[in-house]
C-alpha cells in the first residue's frame, strides 16, 4: 500500500519520495556518483556551493543535497552546470543514468523528476495527509502499520526519505503549492491525540509560507467534486500540465490532455467547495483545541 502519495514499487518495498532511495541500492549509488562528479567540476572551477547556488539558480540546500548523492537533480539542473561549470558533456552523460532507476515504480519515477522542477503541485488527499505535509510521528505511525511489515532499517530509510523530499516547499520558494484535505483526516487521530495535535501545528505552520496554500474540506458538504479519490496535478516551467492518481497497489501518471482536464475541472471546482484559507487554518486550530 502507498503512504502519503509518495509511490511506492510494492515488489522492492521502496518509496519513492521524489527519489530517495534506500541506502546501498544501485540507485543511491548513482546518486552519489552524480553527485561526484558535480563537486568535482565544482571544485575545478574554483568555486564554493555558496558561490555556485545563485549562478545555476537553485539554493545552497538543493546543491549540498545533490552533491552528497541525497536527491535526484531538478530536470533543468545538469543542463546548467555543465555549461556554468564547462563539464565538456560530462555532467549531462551522468544525469543520464540516473533515469534508470530500480526500486522507484516508473509511474512514480516520472511523476517524482517533474516535480521537482514544478510551477505550481496542486493535491487533494481524502485518505491521509500527504507526505510533503507529514510529521516524523505521523509518517512513523504510517510505515509500522503497513503490511506486510516493514523491519526497523527499511522504517528508518523510508522515514529520512520522505523528510527529504519535502525540502521541497522551502527549496521551491517560486513553486505554488496547494493543498486540499478532507476534515476527517484529522479527526480519525491517526497515531494518537498527540500524533494529531503535533501534526495540526505543522501544517499551520506551513500554511503561513507564502508558496503553500492548505484548505479544509469539511465533514458536510452537499456538493463534492472529489468523489472519484485522491488526485494530483502538476504544471512545468513549459506550462504543460500532468496528473498523477494514486492507487493501493498502483500509480497512474497522467499526461492525456483530456484526462488532465477532467482533473483540472475537479480540483478547481473543490477550491471552491472547499474552505477558505483563513477559515480552515480555524477548523485546524479548534480540532487542535487552540483558543
Amino acid at each position: 500500500m502507498t503512504h502519503g502519495t509518495d509511490g511506492i514499487d510494492s515488489t522492492h518495498g521502496t518509496f519513492g519520495n521524489g527519489g530517495a532511495v534506500r541506502p546501498g541500492s544501485e540507485p543511491h549509488y548513482n546518486l552519489k556518483m552524480f553527485g561526484e562528479i558535480v563537486k568535482t567540476f565544482r571544485k575545478r572551477a574554483r568555486l564554493t556551493q555558496d558561490q555556485f547556488a545563485p549562478l545555476v539558480g537553485y539554493s545552497l540546500e538543493t546543491i549540498a543535497s545533490i552533491e552528497q548523492g541525497r536527491r535526484l537533480p531538478p530536470p533543468d539542473f545538469a543542463e546548467r552546470a555543465d555549461s556554468i561549470l564547462d563539464a565538456f558533456g560530462v555532467i549531462l552523460a551522468a544525469a543520464k543514468h540516473l533515469t534508470r532507476r530500480k526500486g522507484l515504480a516508473s509511474w512514480f519515477r516520472q511523476w517524482a523528476l517533474l516535480e521537482l522542477g514544478a510551477l505550481s503541485l496542486y493535491t487533494y488527499e481524502c485518505r491521509l495527509i500527504p507526505g510533503l505535509l507529514q510529521t516524523p510521528a505521523y509518517a512513523r505511525t504510517l510505515f509500522a502499520d503497513q503490511l506486510p511489515p516493514l523491519d526497523d532499517e527499511q522504517i528508518e530509510a523510508q522515514l529520512a526519505a520522505r523528510l527529504e523530499r519535502q525540502e521541497l516547499l522551502r527549496n521551491r520558494p517560486n513553486t505554488a503549492f496547494t493543498f486540499i484535505l478532507e476534515e476527517h483526516l484529522f479527526l480519525r487521530q491517526l497515531g494518537g491525540e498527540e500524533v494529531t495535535r503535533e501534526l495540526i501545528d505543522h501544517i499551520l505552520e506551513l500554511s503561513e509560507l507564502r508558496n503553500v496554500d492548505i484548505q479544509i474540506m469539511p465533514l458536510v458538504r452537499h456538493h463534492h467534486a472529489g468523489l472519484h479519490g485522491p488526485m494530483q496535478l502538476l504544471e512545468t516551467p513549459e506550462h504543460q500540465w500532468f496528473g498523477y492518481l494514486e492507487g493501493q497497489e498502483h500509480g497512474q501518471f497522467v499526461s492525456d490532455p483530456k484526462v488532465v482536464s477532467v482533473i483540472q475541472m475537479r480540483c478547481a471546482s473543490m477550491r471552491s467547495q472547499a474552505l477558505s484559507l483563513d477559515d480552515s487554518k480555524s477548523l485546524m486550530r479548534r480540532m487542535r483545541g487552540a483558543r
